[in-house]
């Protein structure tokens, strides 16, 4: 909120805080191209902009702002908030923001807001969880929901034979990209793995506290529970913790989603066996590169492809793929340093 008002100020002022995001009539370079010369402001929107996954999105988000000269603003709540992403929301259609970009805590809630930012001439995109189709023009997906859940229970099946009960940490239960991927790793359980049991899903609010706390409570609940699968970055630490401090290593398996950097002390000692994930700064690379186009009228619905700086990237519907995600392990992990 801090930050809003002193970008508002400036607007008012046009001095005090810092420069004017909002309109430098003489503005040139590509941010200014196709814009009148008005240099273009991206509001990128994560779930909680503590999280180190949208700390690394950011990452890639400012660098894409710096190639393509345009502005960007980064904020969020301190913690998953729905109504605290919508109060933002609203902020930004107020200081009238060119584009929107938004990952989304709650899919239907943050849509009515999304909606009146498109009615006011703001165009939205989300990226990393989507909000209803008509509240955006596209989604920034980083790779199908499809593919990240069968990743997961591939993963899964193959660390344990095909048999064993399995207990699933995510952040929320309202998430949409989760319940997505919660639901493909639970048919491909059901069509091919018939010996994993799928026993408790657990929200930890996107915390690795609450995570490891959600976790232990597992492992005394569950005493043949064989994997804790996590499908939000916090909860893999978290669990990985829990299973450590329990003294079940190599009893117990951890995988989930999560950034190489905040796992690699537990995949190689053993605790967690891998950690799935796409390339985070790529996906806010990408969010910025096409929210921009979007504003340009260069990416246009029906587009079959969008070719950026990253290279060229699948439109399906109205999905922009990123891509397969990956497996960092104990062979490959010290090559990454996001």
């Amino acid at each position: 909120m801090k930050k809003l008002f002193c970008f508002a100020l400036t607007v008012l002022l046009l001095g005090g805080c810092g420069k004017s995001t909002l309109d430098r009539g003489s503005a040139s370079g590509p941010g200014a191209a196709g814009t009148g010369g008005k240099v273009i402001t991206v509001a990128l929107l994560p779930k909680s902009k503590g999280n180190a996954y949208f700390i690394s999105c950011k990452a890639g988000a400012e660098k894409a702002a710096k190639a393509l000269g345009v502005d960007l603003l980064f904020d969020g709540p301190t913690d998953t908030d729905p109504a605290k992403q919508n109060e933002i929301v609203e902020n930004w259609i107020t200081l009238g923001v060119d584009v929107i970009a938004a990952a989304c805590d709650n899919k239907e809630g943050i849509s009515t807001a999304l909606r009146k930012a498109q009615g006011k001439g703001i165009k939205v995109i989300t990226y990393d969880a989507d909000a209803m189709p008509d509240a955006r023009t596209f989604f920034v997906n980083q790779a199908t929901p499809e593919g990240i859940g069968y990743g997961l229970a591939d993963e899964a099946a193959r660390l344990l034979n095909g048999q064993g009960e399995v207990a699933i940490i995510l952040a929320t239960l309202t998430a949409a990209n989760q319940q997505e991927w919660r639901k493909h790793i639970e048919t491909r359980v059901a069509e091919k793995y018939p010996g994993l049991k799928i026993v408790a899903v657990r929200p930890c609010d996107d915390l690795k506290d609450k995570a490891q706390a959600e976790a232990t409570a597992l492992l005394g609940a569950y005493p043949n529970l064989k994997m804790i699968m996590n499908i939000c970055s916090p909860a893999v630490p978290g669990a990985a913790e829990a299973v450590k401090q329990a003294g079940k290593v190599g009893k117990v398996k951890v995988i989930g989603l999560g950034l190489p950097s905040e796992n690699r002390r537990y995949v190689k000692e053993g605790v967690t066996d891998s950690v799935m994930l796409w390339k985070t700064e790529d996906l806010g690379y990408l969010t910025v590169e096409a929210a921009v186009a979007l504003v340009k009228g260069t990416l246009k619905p029906g587009d079959k492809s969008f070719k950026g700086a990253l290279g060229e990237f699948e439109i399906k519907g109205d999905n922009i793929l990123l891509g397969k995600p990956f497996v960092f392990n104990k062979d490959n992990i010290d090559q990454f340093n996001f």
